[in-house]
C-alpha cells in the first residue's frame, strides 16, 4: 500500500507548550506507530525545549520535507524557520514570535496544497500575541480558511474515540446565537459535515443528530420556538436532499452511551453544549478537525497552557490523537482519490 506523505506540524505559540509536545510526540513515535511528521519551527526553539526535558533528543534539519520518512526514526525532522531577533520565552507569549508561528502555518498549508505533505497538525496558538501583532483573524480556523481561498467554509469538530460535536456557532455570546441560528447555516455545515464524514471517516451513510437549542428542544413551543420555526425547516429540507438528520434532540438526553449508539455526529447551537460532553468524555483525547478545507487539518483539543510551558508536565496525549487521526483522514483520501 502506497504511504502518505509527511505530516507538517506547526509550531504554535513558541512560549507555549507546543514545542515541548512536539519532541514528546516524537519520543512516543514507535510506541504510538507515528506517521512520519516534520515540525516547521526554528530549529533554537526545539533544541531549547529539549535541555529543558533533559532529553538527548536527536533533532535534524532537513531541506525538504521529502527526508521525513527516511530519518523519522532516528530523530526529529524540522524545516527550520528565522528564529527572528526575540528568542521566545517560555511561559510569555509575545506578539515578537508573531512572524514565526504565522509562517510555519503558512508553509504548513503550501506543503499540503503542493501534494508534499498529507496534512497540517497545527500546535496552540495565543491569539491575543498575534492580535498585538496585527494579526486580524479570530483564530486558526479563519486564517486557514482564507489560506485556502474563496468561497471555502470551514466547519469545526471535535472528536475523540467516543463522541464527533459540530458547534453551528463557536466563539459568541449566548445571547447572539438564535440570531446567527438559521436554516442556511444549519444545512451548510451539516452538508459540509456528511460529506467530510463520508470522505475522511469511512461514514458511508452518516447519521446527523440536532441539539435543539432551547430545553427539552423546546417542548413543542413552550420553552423556545427556534425548533420549530428555525431547525425543523432545515432538517426537512436536508432530508430531502437525502441526509440522514435526526433531531432536534434534547440535549440533556442526547450524550449517554446508548444514545451516541444512534448517530455519528452531534451537531449543537452553541459551543458549551458542544465541547461540554466530548471533553468530559474524554478530555486528553480530544482532537479538533477543522472540515470544509481543501487539505487535512486537525490540532490538540487544548490551548497553549503557558502556566506550564517549559516545566515538562505538559502531556502530549491530544497531539498525539490529532497526528493519528491526521493519519488516518490522509490514508483514506489517498485510498479513494479523494
Amino acid at each position: 500500500m502506497t504511504k502518505i506523505a509527511p505530516i507538517a506540524l506547526t509550531i504554535g505559540e513558541p512560549g507555549g507548550v507546543g514545542p515541548e509536545l512536539a519532541l514528546k510526540a516524537w519520543l512516543k513515535r514507535k510506541e504510538q506507530n507515528l506517521a512520519p511528521f516534520c515540525v516547521l519551527s526554528p530549529i533554537t526553539i526545539l533544541t531549547r525545549a529539549a535541555e529543558q526535558l533533559g532529553q538527548d533528543i536527536q533533532i535534524k534539519v532537513v531541506s525538504d520535507i521529502s527526508e521525513t520518512s527516511r530519518i523519522f526514526d532516528d530523530a526529529l525532522p524540522v524545516l527550520a524557520l528565522d528564529a527572528g531577533d526575540s528568542p521566545p520565552v517560555c511561559g510569555v507569549a509575545s506578539a515578537a514570535t508573531a512572524d514565526i508561528v504565522i509562517e510555519s502555518i503558512t508553509k504548513a498549508v503550501k506543503l499540503c496544497e503542493a501534494g508534499n505533505a498529507s496534512a497540517v497538525v497545527t500546535n496552540p496558538i495565543q491569539k491575543s500575541a498575534l492580535y498585538a501583532a496585527g494579526f486580524r483573524h479570530p483564530g486558526h480556523t479563519e486564517f486557514l480558511a482564507e489560506l485556502a481561498g474563496p468561497g471555502t467554509v470551514p466547519v469545526m469538530m471535535l472528536a475523540n474515540a467516543k463522541l464527533r460535536v459540530v458547534p453551528l456557532t463557536i466563539h459568541i455570546a449566548l445571547t447572539e446565537v438564535p440570531k446567527q441560528l438559521t436554516p442556511e447555516l444549519i444545512m451548510e455545515q451539516c452538508q459540509i459535515t456528511a460529506a467530510a464524514l463520508q470522505r475522511d471517516f469511512g461514514v458511508e451513510h452518516p447519521r446527523l443528530a440536532l441539539a435543539g437549542l432551547n430545553p427539552h428542544a423546546g417542548e413543542d413551543g413552550t420553552m423556545g420556538t427556534e425548533e420549530q420555526t428555525i431547525m425543523m425547516p432545515a432538517i426537512n429540507a436536508l432530508r430531502a436532499k437525502g441526509l440522514n438528520v435526526i433531531g432536534p434532540m434534547p440535549a440533556d438526553t442526547m450524550f449517554h452511551d446508548e444514545a451516541r449508539e444512534n448517530y455519528d455526529v452531534a451537531l449543537c447551537p452553541y459551543h458549551d453544549q458542544a465541547l461540554i460532553p466530548v471533553k468530559t468524555l474524554d478530555f486528553h483525547g480530544g482532537v479538533n478537525v477543522t472540515l470544509g478545507l481543501p487539505f487535512i487539518r486537525t490540532s490538540p483539543d487544548h490551548g497553549t497552557a503557558l502556566n506550564i510551558a517549559g516545566k515538562g508536565i505538559a502531556r502530549p496525549d491530544s497531539l498525539i490523537a490529532a497526528l493519528k487521526m491526521a493519519a488516518e483522514m490522509a490514508t483514506k483520501r489517498l485510498a479513494t482519490g479523494a
